[in-house]
């Protein structure tokens, strides 16, 4: 069995729409399976129009997007250190056109945003196709689907 990483974990829900079905003991779940080093990590649920605030004033793209991870520490001497922020309307949104649960959808882009965290990402096809392997190893370990193949 995997070494289990240190965690420091704080799960806001200023939307709480999800609070009841995406709970902190599962957040913890999929964020320590997607670890690979020591974190300090917030993940944050909100609503469209927070996310589409985030997503402006930090990507410069007007609209709200599934999931947004600001990094503050990629430093290999200390924790890995972010802030995760997933827009409720969007998830439940792309869950439903993806015809996903919401749940799997959800586990997913908390994986994929802690290994950005982490230092992972998708800015060209071997980074994307290196990114989406490893995220497809940790849901289906965590009992979901493939989240690239369609449903």
């Amino acid at each position: 069995m995997q070494e289990k990483n240190s965690l420091s974990l704080s799960v806001q829900y200023p939307d709480p729409r999800l609070k009841d079905v995406i709970t902190r003991p599962k957040v913890r779940r999929w964020v320590q399976a997607a670890l690979f080093a020591p974190a300090e990590l917030t993940i944050r649920f909100v609503d469209a129009a927070e996310g589409q605030v985030l997503n402006r004033d930090y990507r410069h793209k007007d609209y709200a997007t599934n999931v947004l991870t600001f990094a503050y520490s990629e430093d290999t001497d200390g924790p890995v250190q972010a802030d995760i922020i997933l827009c409720t309307d969007v998830l439940e949104q792309e869950a439903k056109e993806q015809k996903k649960s919401l749940e799997a959808h959800c586990a997913h882009l908390i994986v994929h945003g802690v290994l950005h965290a982490q230092g992972y990402d998708h800015m060209d096809e071997e980074e994307a196709e290196e990114m989406e392997g490893i995220e497809t190893e940790i849901v289906q370990k965590l009992g979901f689907p493939n989240p690239y193949q369609a449903a």
